[in-house]
């Protein structure tokens, strides 16, 4: 959907069609949402925005209703339920749009499509913004910021009218000065449209009028660029008549992926903006588009070019003075005092382009010319910073992924204008590529002679490969080598060497892991330091504190020029080996000890890649310290493939080979035979038994480890949380409570967090069977927090769904289909496929127990189709009860008998009482009335054996079926046959059932 706040509310569909928002809170509710921008908003601010100080009896289920109208117009997606309140989803707006082709036309170099920009920005408007609810406190903030840009975006176009020779501004501005009388930039937009059509004294009188206002009521005068166009306009400067002078280049193709980088230069107020950035991440493009932009220069933008330039302050200064054309003078004074004296009263912009070779050389003039001139603006491109007070620093970031591949995309069709390309193997050549513009046009070059995927092979050696850039470009951007030996010949010896060394990470590293690996290269972290300020090592805030990095090209080169890769690499693996065997993953510092190792992910594997190429004993080390990382973070597939290549090199180990069979139960894979191992290994090698259905075998090794854990509180909790899901499937809940709530009390007093998170779902499962439903919430809440709290996704879908089984049992059909709908989205986002499996599951209980059977029958036979093989025995047991279940409810009790007998044999699997149960209501169902009494005594018979009788909640299909069995026999008739039934063994039910 589309929505409008450029005038009165408005909502079209995806074909432009008005949507109607019928109600007024709910209008009201949809403007208020709009009004934060897709933002969250609390409850409480909702109410107080829609009922003010007299809000309903009960405003919490009041503002319920009024979301879920407005989810019926909008879509049930569209309005999101956070933690920090409701967001509403907004893919299109009038206002985004409007933001989006204002950005567009300030990126605009010519002046004649930037007006058209921004005139269709303008069209957008239908009125005020927020036109209906102008006396709303809610939606006066937004409406005044948009009331702003559409003021600045009138102001732009006019100016980029009058610079394109369009005049037209002198008639259409009056109505909006009007309006707007104090505004300086309409001011100045109309005095020039009135000089340029001949009525300079119109524009005369518009100044005074102006001037004469601002005075009587703000006391103030004009500013000194619209006081300096009056000047010109009284003096009638001829250079009035055409836009801003200079020696800029016109660009010969459009700039991509820097409009929110150009709005903001362009609306920086400092005198001295330095934009900084490795080589070929496009400084040099951006300024000129920078300075190109409409911004008050009248003594023109000019550009000049130190990369030939070597020197003192003096060289550069009569560099600048030539390009300006400023001739030298007999005087004494120096180059740069000349060239200050000669730009004391322009107002002009200049960019001095490449100044990382004479960093020094450039601030000393830069000094000099700013403290000499008023009004005099620079714009410095440079690998690092002039480190002058008063500079602004803008850092040049390579372009994000889907700039990236535009800009390749735009490049190479124009390259080959048959060009075509997988879109994965062109993000994968941006991605290789880091976004670096430079990088991205020498490939695109390429790919009329090799084609995308040849070319994305070929990025191994991508120095060879991209070897051929324009003619018209420097020498030194004519190759990516040619752009990284400009960069590593302006490093002194020990930069070079620490570079190189660091060059050896994966990813991202931080300083201690930079002083490790190189160590005795003096003070390593001040050449860290001074690398980063040469743009060729980034800097970002990680969840674990500061953390460095190279560009992939960077390392690339830097790896090339390594003088010692064996010991270097060696160091790198010695510090992450320590890193991982210190890592405390079972207890206290659990959290931040995660954290830590997601940060070294890569450089974990680098290390372990290393050890087992060189050193099979470190190898065993690093992966044995890894394995419980690997299995908290769901990192199985790599878990697994580590396991086995180190078990080829380090030969038999038995708890490695313990590892490697766990590793490859969990990841789909037969498994090695069994073999001793640690209580921990053996812990791990049952619980991936029970992951994959194996049962017998969880016990049976469970009960191993269990026995050998006698002085390893931590292998006995998990075993005995293990064992309490054992107690759970075999329908044990005296044993499940015992070794649950036991274990839970082990993991609280070590502090492991992820240890008690086991113990959830078998209490909580407990709690609910037993009809306890505030001490099952109360328990999955506290496994929602951990899972959030150790970022464990796969938890945190599983929890959402418990909580939405929750839901279903109060009859809450719409709180259980959001709790599962964001189960299925954190499930799919995150690759968990059993996690799908459950929301969808409990979409389909949902549905069907608030009467949409189609819906039940869509998520049931997705279920069925699309994972099949993945669920396990309980699931598909569930899966067919619920397809009979649905079946019946259509009246189809052949179909129905057919699904509750497969169930039967699922249960007959699993040889647990409430499954059988299960059965058995089911077939009842599709029974004459005198079998279906039977059934059902001895379904309650088999419930009650291990003391979980059906709560009343969960009632729904046994009450119905016996009333419709009560009504044919009678009350008294049915209860003698349903007493009949509960002395009826189990397998004697199922035989009646399966009508044998």
């Amino acid at each position: 959907m589309r929505f409008g706040v450029l005038g009165p509310l408005a909502v079209w569909d995806e074909t432009g069609a008005p949507v109607t928002v019928p109600e007024a809170k709910v209008r009201a509710l949809l403007a208020t949402l709009l009004a934060r921008d897709g933002g969250p908003v609390a409850p409480d601010r909702l109410i107080q925005d829609l009922w003010g100080d007299r809000p309903p009896g009960k405003p919490a289920g009041a503002l319920q209703a009024k979301v879920s109208q407005l989810r019926r117009i909008v879509g049930r997606e569209g309005v999101e339920r956070q933690p920090t309140g409701y967001r509403l989803r907004i893919d299109r707006s009038d206002a985004a749009q409007f933001r989006d082709l204002v950005a567009r036309a300030r990126a605009t170099t010519d002046p004649r499509a930037r007006a058209a920009r921004f005139a269709e920005a303008l069209g957008l408007w239908r009125g005020e913004p927020f036109a209906d609810f102008a006396d709303e406190e809610f939606a006066r903030p937004a409406a005044h910021r948009l009331a702003e840009l559409r003021l600045a975006a009138v102001e732009e176009r006019a100016a980029a009218q009058v610079e394109a020779g369009d005049y037209s501004p002198a008639d259409d501005l009056a109505d909006v000065i009007a309006r707007h009388p104090l505004r300086e930039g309409l001011r100045a937009a109309h005095m020039r449209a009135l000089y340029l059509r001949g009525r300079q004294s119109e524009a005369l009188a518009s100044y005074t009028g102006l001037r004469t206002r601002l005075a009587e009521e703000l006391g103030v005068d004009p500013g000194p660029e619209l006081r300096a166009l009056y000047e010109s306009l009284l003096r009638q400067d001829p250079g009035l008549a055409a836009g801003p002078h200079g020696n800029l280049p016109r660009p010969l193709t459009p700039l991509v992926g820097r409009e929110a980088a150009l709005a903001r230069l362009t609306g920086s107020p400092a005198r001295l903006v330095t934009l900084t950035g490795p080589g070929g991440v496009g400084k040099s493009r951006l300024a000129v588009a920078a300075a190109g932009s409409p911004r008050s220069a009248p003594d023109g933008v000019w550009l000049v070019e130190f990369a030939g330039v070597r020197g003192s302050a003096a060289d550069l200064a009569e560099t600048v003075a030539a390009a300006l054309g400023i001739r030298d003078s007999a005087d004494a004074a120096s180059p740069a005092q000349r060239l200050a004296a000669a730009l004391r009263d322009r107002r002009m912009l200049l960019v001095l382009d490449n100044c990382e070779h004479v960093v020094d050389a450039a601030a000393e003039l830069v000094t000099t010319l700013l403290r000499a001139t008023g009004d005099l603006r620079i714009l410095v491109t440079s690998q690092e910073p002039l480190g002058l007070p008063g500079e602004t620093v803008f850092a040049v970031e390579p372009l994000p992924p889907a700039d990236a591949v535009r800009l390749f995309t735009e490049r190479a069709t124009a390259a080959a204008p048959d060009f075509t390309g997988d879109a994965d193997t062109i993000a994968e050549i941006c991605r290789r590529l880091d976004g670096l513009p430079l990088a991205l046009e020498l490939a695109a070059t390429r790919v009329r002679g090799l084609g995308v995927r040849e070319l994305a092979a070929r990025l191994n050696d991508r120095f060879a490969v991209l070897t051929r850039g324009s003619r018209g470009a420097p020498a030194r951007q004519q190759t990516l080598r040619a752009v990284l030996d400009w960069s590593w010949e302006l490093l002194s010896e020990p930069e070079r060497t620490v570079l190189s060394r660091l060059a050896v990470h994966r990813d991202s590293f931080d300083l201690a892991a930079a002083e490790a690996v190189c160590a005795g290269d003096g003070d390593v972290v001040d050449l860290v330091l001074r690398l980063v300020d040469r743009s060729l090592v980034s800097v970002a805030n990680g969840p674990s504190g500061i953390r460095y990095r190279l560009l992939e090209s960077v390392a690339a080169y830097a790896v090339e020029r390594l003088a010692d890769p064996a010991a270097t690499r060696g160091r790198h693996l010695r510090h992450y080996l320590e890193i991982a065997e210190n890592a405390r993953l079972h207890g206290t510092g659990q959290r931040m000890w995660l954290a830590r190792l997601d940060a070294e992910a890569g450089n974990l594997r680098a290390a372990l890649d290393e050890a087992v190429c060189r050193s099979p004993a470190e190898a065993v080390r690093l992966a044995t310290a890894l394995s419980w990382w690997w299995l908290l973070r769901g990192r199985l597939a790599e878990g697994r493939r580590m396991l086995s290549a180190v078990l080829q090199v380090a030969g038999p180990n038995p708890d490695l080979t313990v590892l490697n069979g766990s590793f490859a139960l969990l990841t789909g894979e037969p498994a090695p035979p069994d073999s001793p191992g640690s209580v921990r290994a053996l812990w791990l090698r049952a619980y991936s038994l029970f992951s994959v259905g194996d049962l017998a075998a969880s016990r049976e090794v469970n009960a191993r480890a269990l026995a050998a854990a006698e002085d390893d509180e931590w292998g006995t909790a998990a075993a005995l949380s293990l064992r309490a899901m054992l107690s759970l499937v075999r329908g044990d809940l005296a044993g499940l409570g015992r070794d649950g709530l036991r274990s839970a009390e082990i993991f609280r007093r070590l502090g492991d967090r992820w240890g008690e998170m086991q113990t959830i779902p078998p209490l909580a499962a407990l709690a609910e069977i037993k009809g306890d439903y505030a001490e099952a919430a109360r328990r999955q809440h506290e496994g929602l927090a951990i899972a959030r709290e150790l970022d464990l996704q796969a938890e945190v879908s599983a929890r959402l769904s418990g909580l939405g089984r929750l839901a279903l049992l109060e009859r809450d059909w719409q709180r259980a289909r959001d709790l599962h709908e964001q189960a299925l989205r954190s499930a799919a986002a995150h690759g968990y496929a059993y996690g799908r499996i459950h929301a969808e599951m409990g979409l389909a209980l949902g549905a069907r127990r608030s009467g949409d059977l189609d819906a039940a029958e869509r998520h049931l036979t997705r279920i069925r189709d699309e994972y099949r093989g993945l669920s396990s025995t309980a699931g598909d047991h569930l899966l067919y009860a619920e397809l009979g279940f649905v079946a019946e409810l259509r009246g189809d009790a052949v179909q129905a008998k057919r699904y509750h007998r497969q169930g039967l044999e699922y249960a007959r699997m699993l040889a647990e009482p409430r499954a059988f149960a299960l059965s058995l209501e089911g077939l009842a169902g599709t029974a004459v009335p005198e079998t279906a009494a039977l059934l059902l005594g001895a379904a309650d018979a088999a419930r009650r054996s291990v003391g979980a009788p059906l709560p009343p909640a969960e009632r729904g299909d046994v009450d119905r079926i016996t009333e419709a069995a009560q009504r044919v026999l009678g009350a008294s008739a049915f209860a003698a046959i349903f007493e009949r039934g509960t002395r009826l063994p189990v397998e004697d039910a199922a035989a009646v059932a399966s009508g044998r």
